[in-house]
């Protein structure tokens, strides 16, 4: 996608999105408060920076197990949020700690449950892959699974009729599971408000999508539901897209396919280096013109919605809520053993639980 971003009498410019089965498209001249403005600047570079934090602390053997990051799609995230209401629903795949911030997780609950301690958003069991809060279904760690369960959430949603919509995240990796078509299919013939978001980062684990896909026009892949290709990296052009597809929803008008073509900056997960299939030119190529901090900071100064100063003051303060939050996710306790079955159910009476063997037995309290 092309286009460069400026301003003409206050109004600012997003790049125009690819279009599938739609006559018109999502607002190119678009309005940003500095308010608005400076607000997805602190929240990108707060999931920038907890993720650089986050691999700190896993090669320091702290964090351990997979853990998935999401520094470069940044814009995503913040872009989708800014779009739809926090009533709204979201499911996405592992690479989670961006969503689970923006949808009302805390630094210091993300970054504790990384480490698995108590104070973690899943007190300390769910890790990396398995984040929750309220209307965020997670981190799931079964490539595509969590597409059918977003069609269910936008399903429960039409059936109490509250208006709300869900947005269902998948990776370019998990485009091709026939799970996703089923689900294309049951969403389409019901008309569910549900958006399915592709973040296309190109590369599924370490193939890259042209050897993976005999289609890369992920946002056509839906066939006879309307798709938009979207630039991933622009959080403005991520905002736009998502409210022309949450408008179609709530209008009765689901469901709607987007493509994200976005990049992430580390391997597919800590295990993997992500300079075997790639070379370390391309991923600086894109952070040198594409990345989302740079961008919209560049907007930012350009249109004198803010000073190189004010911005300087939030990487401060962002700096230090993450080192507050690391602090915090290191000398926090562990969860006791006692409570490893803890919550198995919602509102049950106590039960017993199998242990590891048919003589050891578990409590399990709701």
């Amino acid at each position: 996608m092309s286009g460069s971003s400026g301003t003409v009498g206050g109004a600012i410019f997003s790049t125009k999105c690819d279009l599938h089965k739609l006559d018109v498209g999502p607002a190119t001249e678009v309005v940003m408060t500095r308010d608005e403005g400076l607000q997805y600047y602190r929240t990108l570079q707060t999931i920038r920076r907890m993720e650089l934090k986050a691999d700190q602390l896993y090669k320091q053997k702290i964090i351990r197990g997979f853990c998935h990051l999401y520094d470069g799609q940044e814009a995503c995230a913040v872009g989708i949020e800014a779009a739809i209401n926090l009533s709204d629903h979201l499911i996405t795949a592992y690479r989670a700690h961006g969503y689970t911030l923006t949808r009302g997780g805390t630094v210091k609950e993300i970054m504790a449950e990384l480490t698995g301690r108590r104070g973690g958003i899943a007190k300390g069991k769910g890790g990396s892959m398995h984040m929750y809060c309220k209307h965020f279904y997670g981190g799931n760690g079964i490539v595509g699974a969590q597409v059918p369960l977003g069609a269910g959430v936008a399903l429960a949603c039409n059936y109490l009729g509250n208006k709300q919509l869900c947005v269902c995240l998948y990776g370019d990796g998990a485009a091709n599971q026939g799970q996703i078509f089923e689900t294309y299919n049951m969403a389409a013939l019901w008309k569910l408000p549900v958006i399915f978001i592709c973040e296309n980062n190109r590369y599924g684990m370490g193939t890259s999508v042209e050897r993976a896909a005999a289609s890369t026009d992920y946002y056509k892949r839906g066939d006879y539901i309307p798709g938009l290709r979207v630039d991933g990296m622009d959080v403005l052009c991520v905002r736009e897209a998502t409210r022309f597809a949450a408008d179609m929803c709530r209008a009765g008008k689901g469901p709607v396919l987007m493509e994200l073509q976005t990049y992430r900056y580390h391997g597919h997960s800590m295990s993997d280096p992500g300079v075997s299939y790639r070379t370390r030119e391309e991923i600086q190529e894109v952070r040198s013109k594409s990345d989302p901090i740079s961008l919209l900071k560049d907007r930012m100064l350009s249109n004198n919605m803010a000073s190189v100063e004010e911005l300087k003051e939030i990487d401060v303060e962002v700096r230090k809520e993450i080192e507050d939050a690391a602090q915090f996710a290191t000398t926090d306790p562990e969860p006791p053993l006692e409570e490893l079955c803890n919550h198995i159910f919602h509102n049950d009476p106590p039960l017993e639980v199998r242990g590891t063997n048919p003589w050891t037995k578990l409590k399990s309290i709701s």
